[in-house]
């Protein structure tokens, strides 16, 4: 080698992460005594010497990942970075965490502030959009880096991808309503050429196709604003409509009080399923049959594959699909 060695080649030459290796130099007593040899095996084979003085200029930001999240005003990724947050910090992490509002550019500058910064790791429910100027970043900067609960950029060897099995619970929300005589169903919600709608919408999809029942696709921004108006929607153009699927709670929630608004019974009506389960499912009335995707186990699951990622190098499979299950109440069961 030409050049003076640097962490970035102790990492390849040990077959761990960069971030592995700073905890090394460190110290640290996260990293299993196996891990810790190899690389300092790797340090001597390719001889690497640490710069201690450097380093000391670097320390204040050791075990500190990036979370980076599309939406926090949504209660489902708010439940999701506490919960994840809470994980890595029992295990002596500090999360640095972003909102994005679903802004490309707001993305771009919060990811590259926290390279900037010397976070150890990233984990992105990402927006959409630029996708090049965010994960090029990433990758240039050769830490580890999760996308969770959406895939924006195909390159899952790079960046992993972990999700709730939404094309499972699309499936388990379409034979419910058909193992309750609905006929007509449609589906409600989420934008038009995103992967994630497409995911949600799958499933449903392949329920109907089986049944030889036609789809209704009323996609929209997937809020209560939405849902709300979908009401007055359904009750104008779709009368025939007697079950909906939702694209999140959100809109089924809108429904819900579109449906109250309007004067139409939800459940011997019209039946409601949402996807997600948030708290607020449990609790208004009646309440709201909804595909839940256990989103505080997901984000403890979560926490503990980056945890793995940095103190083994053990890196997650490029997908992962957790399980799912339909949790029925009074918008489909009827009393």
């Amino acid at each position: 080698m030409d050049r003076r060695p640097t962490i970035v080649d102790v990492a390849r030459q040990a077959g761990v992460s960069k971030s592995t290796v700073s905890l090394v130099l460190q110290n640290s007593a996260l990293v299993k005594e196996e891990t810790r040899q190899q690389v300092r095996q790797a340090m001597a084979d390719i001889g690497y010497v640490y710069n201690r003085a450097a380093a000391t200029l670097r320390s204040a930001n050791a075990g500190l990942i990036g979370l980076v999240i599309n939406d926090l005003r949504n209660p489902f990724f708010t439940e999701f970075a506490t919960s994840l947050q809470m994980a890595l910090s029992a295990a002596g992490y500090a999360t640095v965490l972003a909102n994005t509002d679903e802004d490309p550019d707001l993305q771009g500058q919060v990811v590259s502030a926290m390279l900037e910064h010397g976070v150890s790791a990233l984990i992105i429910a990402p927006t959409y959009g630029q996708e090049d100027a965010t994960f090029g970043a990433i990758s240039r900067a050769g830490i580890p880096a999760l996308q969770v609960l959406r895939k924006v950029v195909p390159e899952v060897d790079r960046f992993p991808f972990a999700a709730p099995d939404y094309l499972a619970g699309g499936r388990l929300a379409a034979r419910h309503l058909l193992d309750l005589g609905a006929r007509r169903i449609a589906f409600l919600g989420g934008l038009e050429g995103r992967e994630v709608t497409y995911q949600r919408m799958s499933g449903y999809l392949a329920v109907l196709a089986a049944a030889g029942l036609p789809p209704l696709v009323l996609p929209g921004r997937p809020g209560r604003a939405f849902g709300r108006e979908a009401a007055r929607l359904l009750a104008r153009s779709h009368p025939d409509v007697d079950a909906v699927i939702c694209f999140n709670d959100l809109v089924a929630l809108g429904l819900l009080s579109g449906c109250a608004e309007i004067g139409r019974r939800v459940g011997p009506d019209l039946k409601i399923v949402g996807f997600d389960d948030i708290e607020d499912c449990a609790q208004v009335f009646p309440g709201l049959t909804s595909v839940r995707c256990d989103i505080a186990c997901f984000g403890q699951r979560m926490a503990e594959t980056m945890l793995r990622w940095l103190r083994d190098g053990c890196a997650p499979p490029p997908e992962t699909l957790t399980p799912v299950e339909l949790i029925a109440r009074g918008s489909t069961l009827s009393r």
